[in-house]
């Protein structure tokens, strides 16, 4: 009797181990979907976050363009190489009437010939260009990246206006056959950049998503680019393209799984009540661990007693620098002067205040021992002026 419910459990354990095979899928391969869903090198989850991170107006339309997510409070569309549904005709005519009255369209054009909108393509009139030629131009030192080129801005208006350099794929650029069109971007006569007027609104038209994706994001001016459009206004990504309408299960398949789980059920719940018992329960061990107000004293033990290193002081003008040039466009190497009136002009922030920071800072450098009260003023006040870059 025993042997014969020891093989029964047995074979419940092996048919369990088999269900749970057949239904665990592989992992999937890395998404190439330019969604802001996609985590992966050619997604467009970093530029999503990038821009929803300071408060701006980002969002994702989920729902066909000619429907009532496409409205007027949206400043600017990015349509990024549609793949997953085709653009229906109506849905290209609502976005040039929406563009038409006052918006902003930026189609980033795929460079596949089976994945292109012809309705899009159509309006646009846009065809292949000429290849483009290698170049790393710009690429800081150490920087790889020999799938890309770095093409120069040749009209620096719009949303390119301040650019200079832009990293994308060493690709095939694009050709817009509007004769509106005018080229801002590209390299020897290989356009990847185009700018169209249309109605009280502009569309720009670039070769591929390259500007757009996760790993080339931080390239030279790429992600000054999305900031000029940012700063228009709410800026939405069409997502619904990007999409497949989801295939149901035949029906049969269904029942299959609902008797397979039921017998799965069924054969746990005998083995654990006719399982042997390894012994009573025991008390749960309740370990008390160290609160967080402990280790926080000790790093305050630990900060008095290393004192402050001279260098951490010249650091907080550095970082407050870099955030200058990197959200304002304030250049490194202007005089401080200089910079404390762009300062002013851009965010408000008095350029009496911030060289009445820097003069503390130059006077606490000159001390002989710096103490901790010195560092910790002069951090609060560089906090204060970095809070009022990014807009907290």
């Amino acid at each position: 009797m025993r042997g014969s419910r020891t093989t029964v459990i047995y074979g419940v354990l092996v048919a369990l181990a088999l269900a749970l095979g057949l239904a665990v899928n592989q992992s999937p391969p890395p998404s190439v979907a330019p969604s802001v869903d996609n985590p992966g090198p050619l997604g467009l989850r970093a530029l999503y976050l990038y821009l929803q991170e300071p408060g701006a107006p980002v969002s994702a339309l989920r729902e066909a363009l000619d429907g009532p997510g496409l409205t007027e409070s949206v400043r600017t569309v990015v349509v990024a190489a549609p793949s997953g549904r085709p653009m229906a005709e109506s849905e290209a005519e609502a976005l040039r009437s929406w563009v038409s009255q006052g918006g902003t369209l930026v189609y980033l054009a795929s460079r596949n010939a089976k994945t292109r909108q012809p309705h899009l393509e159509a309006w646009l009139q846009l065809s292949e260009g000429p290849m483009l030629e290698p170049s790393s131009e710009g690429l800081p030192p150490g920087e790889r990246d020999l799938a890309g080129t770095t093409v120069r801005v040749w009209v620096p208006v719009g949303a390119a206006r301040g650019l200079e350099r832009l990293r994308v794929s060493l690709d095939r650029g694009i050709t817009v056959g509007r004769p509106e069109a005018v080229p801002l971007a590209g390299a020897k006569g290989a356009a990847v950049l185009w700018r169209m007027p249309e109605g009280r609104g502009e569309v720009y038209v670039l070769a591929g998503t390259d500007l757009a994706e996760n790993r080339r994001l931080e390239l030279l001016d790429n992600l000054r680019f999305w900031d000029a459009l940012a700063a228009r206004g709410p800026l939405a990504f069409d997502e619904y393209h990007h999409g497949t309408a989801p295939k149901q299960e035949p029906p049969s398949a269904r029942g299959l799984w609902v008797f397979v789980a039921q017998g799965l059920l069924v054969g746990l719940f005998y083995a654990v009540s006719r399982g042997t018992r390894f012994g009573p329960p025991r008390p749960l061990v309740v370990e008390k661990h160290r609160s967080a107000l402990e280790y926080v004293r000790s790093l305050g033990w630990l900060a008095r007693r290393s004192k402050v290193e001279r260098e951490l002081v010249p650091e907080l003008a550095r970082q407050l620098r870099r955030h200058m040039h990197e959200r304002l466009g304030i250049p490194l190497t202007l005089p401080e002067d200089e910079a404390a009136r762009m300062l002013e002009q851009t965010c408000g922030l008095p350029a009496a205040d911030y060289l009445a920071a820097r003069e503390d800072l130059v006077r606490t450098m000159e001390q002989r021992d710096i103490r901790p009260s010195d560092y910790a003023r002069l951090a609060r006040q560089y906090a204060r002026f970095e809070n009022l870059l990014t807009g907290r």
